[in-house]
């Protein structure tokens, strides 16, 4: 068995959801300090854990809501939870919101140096691999248009071949293989397989449950932010396609699954 190289320890993230309505900041101050203020406790994730070890390759299902995106976030950083711990041994490179730091006014080439350094490449690097970002995201001549003309397919195809230009240890994906033509979509496949050849980790959020079958050996299950399943990837994906279908009730487990759940109440 390789090492673990990711520990999700007992998570909960937890966000504050405001019962009214705040205009601008001087109002958010005022009935701050009033104690006017009220919110709704929302937990998007509570009491997950799972480990992942080097070179496997989890996919991540459950429904819209069930906290999956959020669980990403907190994998990669971006949220700090509010109970548990992550801890991680490895390289992470998250493929989360394509083009998320991408700068409207700026031209295509210009946003490969503005994204690559939010994802921490450096000024040196990008301009060695500046021809090879272009040539695979396909945008040619479109490289020197600015963003704000592009098309979200067109954002994404330049983000995913910006982002993917390293080999991390850890790969995160949030429904990347989504975007994008039929041909750069395969592409893109192909790119993903690839860098699990060299013994990457990947985690995989879809709800395209034959491009899970296809990538990952592994799988889990959330539901409204708890995790129910967890287990080789055919009996996970079969489950949820039932649960979807309305054949399963939630707490109808399969029996190749019984075992490997602890649900949360």
């Amino acid at each position: 068995m390789g090492k673990t190289v990711l520990d999700v320890s007992h998570v909960g993230m937890k966000f504050n959801l405001s019962k009214e309505k705040v205009d601008n900041i001087k109002e958010y101050v005022i009935k701050m300090l009033k104690k006017e203020l009220h919110y709704n406790e929302f937990w998007a994730l509570k009491d997950v854990s799972f480990k992942v070890k080097q070179g496997d390759r989890l996919g991540i299902l459950g429904l819209n809501g069930a906290g999956k995106s959020t669980l990403l976030k907190v994998i990669s950083g971006v949220f700090k939870p509010t109970e548990g711990n992550v801890t991680i041994d490895g390289k992470i490179v998250p493929l989360l919101e394509l083009g998320a730091g991408f700068d409207r006014q700026y031209t295509g080439g210009e946003n490969i140096f503005l994204y690559g350094t939010v994802l921490g490449y450096s000024r040196e690097f990008l301009k060695e691999k500046y021809e090879e970002i272009v040539e695979f995201s396909g945008l040619g001549d479109f490289i020197d248009v600015p963003i704000k003309n592009y098309s979200s397919g067109m954002k994404a195809r330049l983000g995913f071949s910006i982002a993917t230009i390293v080999d991390p240890e850890i790969l995160i994906l949030d429904e990347v293989l989504s975007v994008g033509d039929r041909r750069f979509k395969k592409k893109s496949l192909k790119k993903i397989k690839s860098m699990m050849a060299s013994d990457v980790t990947v985690l995989f959020v879809s709800h395209n449950t034959d491009q899970i079958r296809e990538i990952c050996n592994k799988a889990i299950l959330l539901e409204h932010g708890k995790l129910i399943a967890k287990g080789e990837v055919n009996e996970v994906c079969d489950y949820y396609e039932k649960l979807i279908d309305e054949e399963y009730d939630i707490d109808d487990l399969p029996k190749s699954l019984r075992k490997k759940i602890k649900r949360k109440q």
